[in-house]
Formats: C-alpha cells, structure tokens, sequence
C-alpha cells in the first residue's frame, strides 16, 4: 500500500522542530536587542543592572511564549500535538517565573547600590512609580499562578478555580507590558517600542481569534446539539453531537475537540473529549468515562443540549504512520481515539492489531463495536486484563513481542493513563520499536 494512502490530505502544520527553533531565535532575538544597549563597564552596579535587564526582557518575551503555545493555533496544535504543547507550556512557565523573580531582585539591588539605601527603603522608593507598581502586580499575579498549578496544589483544587486563577496570566501579561514599555530597553526608541507592540499584538489577535472567535462561529454554523446519549458501561457514555456541514471540520480518527456543553454545570468549561468514532456527515461520537464532576455531569446530559465545540486538535492521526503495519495501545478511557483508529486506518490482513488494557472485564467498553471491526478487517483484538499491581505485565517487553512477534516493524499509537502511558513506551523501546514510531498524546484533567 502506498504511504501516500496512509496519510491522506494533511493541513497546514508547525513541526516541532521548526516551532523550537523559531522561539529559540525570538530569544536570540530578544538578547541582541538587550546587547545593542549593553554599556561595557565592571562596576558591580552596573553588571547588576546588565543582568536585570537581560532577565526582564527574557521574562516579557517568555510570557509571550507562554501564551501562544496555549493560543489554540490549529497548524500549532495539529503538528505538535496538544499534549506537548501542554508540557512546554508548564516547563516554560518554571522560567518565566525564575526570570521574573531574578529580575525583580537585581533591580532592587542595583537601585540599594546606586542609592544608597538598604533594600527595605529602596523596594518602598521603586513602588512610587506607576511602571514599577504594576510589574510588581503582575510578578504576584504570575506567582499566584505558579503555585495553584503546582502538580500538589492543582489536585487539591476544583477545576473551576485552577482555570479562573490561571485567567489571571492575561492580566499579568497586560501590567507586564506596561512596565516594558517605560523601561531603558523598551521604550527607548520608536523601534524598539514598534517591534514589542507588534508582538504582544500578535499574540493578542491569536488569543481572541482562536480561542474567542472560532468556537463562536464554528457554533453558528454548525449548529451542534446532543442527538443521543447512550450507556456503555460503568460510569461510560457515548454521546452522539449532530449539526451540519460538519465535514468542513476536517475532524480525522485520533483527534479530540474541546466541547462546551451549553447546561448548567458545564458550559463554563471546555472539555477536551477525543472522537470515539469517525467523524461522519452530520454526527460526531465521543464516549466518556465519569472520571471527575465535569465528566460525571456529562452523563446527564438530554438531546437537544446545544454543544460548542473547538477544533479538531491532536497530532495521534494517521499522518504519523511510517510503515505498513501498525499496533494500536489503550488502556482504559484511552481506548476511545484507539477505536477510531482502528476502524478508519488503511490496512491489510493481519496489518492491525489493537491491545486494550484494563483492570478488569467491566472496565471494558465498546467491546461489541471492536470485535465487529476486527472480523470485518481480519484485525487483530487482544483484551490484556488484569491489576496494574499483579506479578504479570502483559505490556512488559517479552510480553508485547509474545503478542505481536514482529513488533520492531510496527508504528505504535498509544493512549492511556499518564503511568500507564510512561510504561508502556519505555517498554516498547526496550522491545526494539524506534523512539520516532512511537505516536501517543496524554491527558490529565
């Protein structure tokens, strides 16, 4: 079969190494405006204040950052995947807020030296500017946002309350500018001021078109509403959204939409459930495990319930595939992109297998649906169930080249619980698949 049928049409999309190397220039970028201001000398005050400088202007261009990973772009999502996207976005943050306090304390510093005053009284002095007020607003915004999405806060919070703080990024990046653009690096000239304009501008538009605009017109001209809601197990739904001309959606298997369930208890916040299902022309299907309050108020959801939805996002499609054969991994809830896969992507006999883990028999869901598609597509199905804290692995090495004994010529795709996820591919590489074939995108919400 030619690879050419594997992949399909794809969008536009960002590879990650390109987006990479694009931010590392806009640093590079960022240090030469900063040098070109740069005054040689070796008076501590003023290494202090080179080092302040350098810090804060790394700091604004970090937020930027910061908020263009998160801004929704499709050919940024759809290259790079969601979930990555998430993780930079939170490694990024670490520094962001690393700049901002370094920042902070070498300019009280070189304001003590060059005063002289002891810290107490200077920091009291630097408040009285306006500029100065407002950087010290947003660094406290910044690290109240820091702290609740510290990984032992954020569990002990409700979602609701994590996302409303974390709103607060935005204003931290509004007082943030405001303190640029009356400091030495910034505003001291109409280009430097033109060129940091033109980018919290272009980030801005990015922010209110993706985020703002798009989900509202996708909701008017689609017109989605719930058409079903069907029970598959303990705790499962399968919910079916209907609406037109969804096929200019481009939805493909594998990809998840961020859906706004327009009920009480659920329309403030965007859910990110992946497909179940193909996308079909007037109907999309996810199923839902009760995981959380949000997900548990999905299952009451009635027909009719008006849906907004955001996307298709997610890179785990069938433009990652790289060769003929191809193992599909899930393990519990994960299994719904895995049932999409498994139905659409092209394959011959014996060309597809689907693993499917679970702690037990009543944790499988749309069993009835996988054992059709495997007769139909002379598929390979196999359920691995069992504890994750029994003697037997079945997705140790041995185990997973007892199952599919040519696995090193396979691409993997793989969905399941971060743990079970992190597992799985150090195995898979211990058992010989390639780091490059391996396709997988993580949740946790």
């Amino acid at each position: 079969m030619p690879i050419t049928q594997w992949k399909g049409r794809a969008p536009m999309e960002t590879a990650p190494q390109r987006l990479r190397a694009g931010l590392v220039a806009g640093a590079a970028l960022v240090v030469l405006l900063w040098a070109a201001r740069l005054q040689p000398s070796a008076r501590p005050d003023d290494l202090i204040g080179a080092g302040a400088h350098l810090a804060g202007l790394l700091a604004g261009y970090g937020i930027l950052v910061m908020l263009f990973l998160m801004a929704r772009v499709p050919a940024v999502e759809h290259g790079i995947g969601a979930d990555r996207l998430a993780r930079w976005h939170a490694f990024g943050g670490r520094w962001v807020l690393l700049l901002c306090g370094t920042h902070g304390l070498l300019a009280l510093l070189v304001y003590a030296l060059r005063g002289g005053t002891d810290l107490l009284t200077a920091n009291g002095d630097l408040l009285r500017y306006p500029a100065v007020a407002a950087a010290y607003a947003g660094a406290a915004l910044l690290a109240c946002v820091g702290l609740v999405s510290a990984r032992a806060v954020r569990r002990r919070i409700p979602h609701e309350a994590w996302r409303g703080i974390h709103l607060l990024t935005y204003v931290a990046a509004a007082l943030g500018f405001v303190h640029q653009l009356a400091g030495p690096d910034v505003g001291v000239t109409s280009l430097t001021t033109w060129f940091w304009a033109l980018l919290h501008t272009v980030v801005g538009v990015l922010l209110v078109w993706y985020r703002g605009f798009v989900p509202v017109r996708q909701a008017l001209r689609h017109g989605l509403r719930v058409a079903t809601v069907k029970r598959e197990g303990p705790d499962v739904v399968s919910v079916t959204i209907q609406g037109g001309r969804l096929r200019e959606l481009q939805a493909e298997p594998g990809q998840f939409f961020r859906w706004r369930f327009m009920r009480r208890g659920l329309w403030h916040t965007a859910l990110p459930f992946s497909l179940s299902a193909p996308a079909r022309d007037d109907r999309l299907r996810i199923t839902v495990k009760a995981l959380g309050a949000h997900s548990r108020r999905v299952r009451r959801l009635r027909p009719g319930t008006r849906v907004l939805a955001t996307g298709p996002f997610g890179a785990l499609t069938r433009r990652r595939r790289t060769r003929p054969k191809v193992l599909l991994i899930a393990g519990g809830i994960g299994i719904t992109p895995m049932r999409a896969l498994f139905e659409a992507l092209p394959a011959g006999p014996g060309d597809l297998t689907l693993l499917y883990r679970a702690g037990d028999a009543g944790q499988l869901v749309l069993r009835d649906e996988l054992e059709a598609i495997a007769a139909e597509r002379r598929a390979a199905l196999h359920y691995l169930v069992g504890r994750s804290d029994d003697a037997y692995d079945p997705l140790a090495p041995q185990a997973l080249r007892s199952l599919v004994p040519d696995l090193s010529d396979h691409d993997v795709y793989l969905c399941g619980p971060p743990g079970m996820a992190d597992a799985t591919t150090a195995a898979l590489i211990r058992a010989g698949v390639p780091s490059g074939r391996i396709h997988s995108e993580c949740f946790t919400y």
